[in-house]
């Protein structure tokens, strides 16, 4: 039989799928577990390593229960997953301790700390990333002060996606994405020992793994692996880029005409609206240009010569789902219980029911405060012009406004908003929400029809490992811009209104900044 299918995995952080797709990209079958992770009052988001490997192997066969000689059907597989975090194994590649994840806060005084030392510019310049307490780095530095045991016990530091390929191949690595934006330079896709010097983890050099590029590079399904999840032994695995560039690769950030070739204001953009709000363009490796503020990300991406630039606002839907609790939760106490599904239906008709109404929201709704385009871990959200008149609409539609404004804060710390915005993630599915969107960034937007952008971008990786493609310009041709669809325009009075309100959200979380330090001050006894 023909080996007609590619696999994509992608473990986020709230869902754990695969997905099939044809090798001309379209989606066969999906099957997805909840992620579970647990949160500590000391700011602790820890999930267990083999817990995650189980509920992946589990998607694998679920979607063999769905799709007829998956195993012998199938080409390849690609595997991406949630970014940053640290999870530890010891030299026989069991866990050391449960997998620290990026919503984790517990390393905030390393961050900043290391942002206060005159070394931490020169590791901006190199990497093109700022510190955020997310990040390996500050997380293994924390780990090194507070709990060594770990790291003498440890021989590797994976991230997510590179303990899932681990477990599939045997094989520990980690990708270019992550490894350089963490520990690296993004001009040349390797580790630079002065990056890891000034995180204070020159000590720790050993633990970090070969880096191999999944677009170019693939090895084989190990036995354990073929026996837990039902596939053939010796199937092509590749290690996919982190969730976000992968996302970003199945959304549509490059295509042909789509892509800035500098960072002026042309080409596309894309805003992936989940759990985070990520926000990303692509340039020419040599054109990056870096923000004074040292934040930022600056991602290989799997095109030679391109990188991508990127800013990450910590919580995006995440905010929907804090006030669609509120309603919830009321509901609950009033006896007309409603489910999230539900309520989730009703976002767009409480946005169409309002107007703008001169609110100000800032999403800032973690513990572990914002990351981009600012760098402050006691930062927190905040509801600014409330008055009586103000119904749980305009509430609602001042949230969805204050993403938008992020998005836009975003775009601005990377050299301007493009000339086009194209959207993924459940967010982007409403009508009401996107011409927010659109008005707020003042530029038209459209979204892509493919419903599992990550897991797509991780099979293309692996479709162009194994020739199926030429190069990722091909596969790209095929699997992403037929899926684009028509341009959404903003409409010219609601953008003249955001284009004043935005300056108004930007002076108050400027003026917020002692207001958030106070707050994470302990009163005096």
């Amino acid at each position: 039989m023909m080996r007609d299918l590619l696999i994509g995995i992608d473990a986020g952080t709230s869902v754990i799928k695969s997905v099939a797709f044809d090798l001309a990209g379209r989606q066969i079958a999906e099957a997805s577990v909840p992620n579970r992770y647990t949160l500590a009052p000391d700011g602790a988001a820890t999930q267990p390593l083999i817990q995650t490997w189980n509920d992946c192997a589990r998607t694998l066969r679920d979607l063999a229960a769905q799709v007829p000689d998956l195993a012998i059907r199938t080409a390849a597989l690609g595997v991406t997953a949630q970014g940053d975090g640290t999870w530890l194994i010891d030299g026989a590649g069991d866990p050391v301790g449960d997998g620290w994840l990026w919503l984790d806060a517990r390393a905030a005084a390393v961050v900043r700390e290391l942002r206060a030392r005159p070394a931490d510019i020169a590791r901006f310049q190199t990497t093109g990333t700022g510190l955020s307490v997310c990040q390996m780095g500050p997380q293994l530095g924390y780990m090194k002060r507070h709990m060594p045991e770990l790291l003498q016990r440890a021989t590797t530091a994976f991230h997510p996606k590179d303990w899932l390929y681990f477990k599939l191949t045997g094989t520990r690595a980690t990708d270019p994405s992550e490894a350089v934006f963490t520990f690296g330079n993004f001009r040349t896709r390797t580790y630079d020992d002065r990056v890891i010097d000034a995180l204070g983890l020159t000590a720790e050099r050993a633990l970090f793994p070969a880096i191999i590029d999944g677009s170019l590079h693939a090895e084989k399904l190990c036995a354990d692996a073929a026996a837990q999840t039902g596939l053939l032994a010796g199937t092509p695995v590749s290690l996919g880029y982190v969730d976000v560039m992968c996302t970003a690769l199945g959304a549509g950030v490059h295509t042909a005409g789509g892509h800035a070739d500098t960072m002026g204001t042309g080409g596309a953009g894309v805003s992936l609206l989940g759990s985070t709000g990520m926000h990303v363009r692509t340039c020419k490796t040599d054109d990056v240009v870096l923000n004074d503020l040292l934040t930022g990300y600056i991602m290989c991406f799997p095109v030679p010569g391109i990188s991508a630039q990127m800013q990450s606002n910590m919580a995006a839907t995440l905010n929907i789902d804090w006030i669609l609790r509120l309603a919830g939760d009321l509901a609950t106490d009033l006896g007309q219980p409603v489910s999230q599904t539900d309520l989730i239906a009703r976002v767009d008709g409480w946005l169409a029911a309002s107007k703008p109404a001169g609110l100000i929201y800032h999403p800032y709704i973690l513990d572990v405060g914002e990351r981009g385009p600012f760098v402050n871990a006691a930062a927190r959200a905040s509801v600014i012009g409330l008055n009586i008149s103000h119904r749980f609409a305009d509430l609602m539609r001042a949230v969805v406004e204050g993403l938008a404004y992020a998005a836009r804060d975003c775009y601005g710390a990377m050299g301007g908003i493009p000339a086009e915005v194209r959207l993924s993630g459940g967010a982007a599915q409403s009508h009401e929400l996107r011409k927010v969107l659109a008005a707020v960034l003042g530029k038209p937007v459209r979204t892509s029809s493919r419903q599992e952008a990550g897991a797509a971008g991780a099979a293309m990786m692996a479709a162009v490992a194994n020739r199926h493609y030429t190069d990722m310009d091909a596969c790209i041709a095929e699997w992403v811009t037929p899926l684009l669809g028509a341009c959404e325009v903003p409409e010219p009075r609601l953008i003249k209104h955001y284009d004043f309100e935005f300056e108004t959200y930007r002076a108050a979380r400027l003026a917020l900044e002692p207001v958030w330090d106070r707050l994470q001050q302990e009163p005096a006894k």
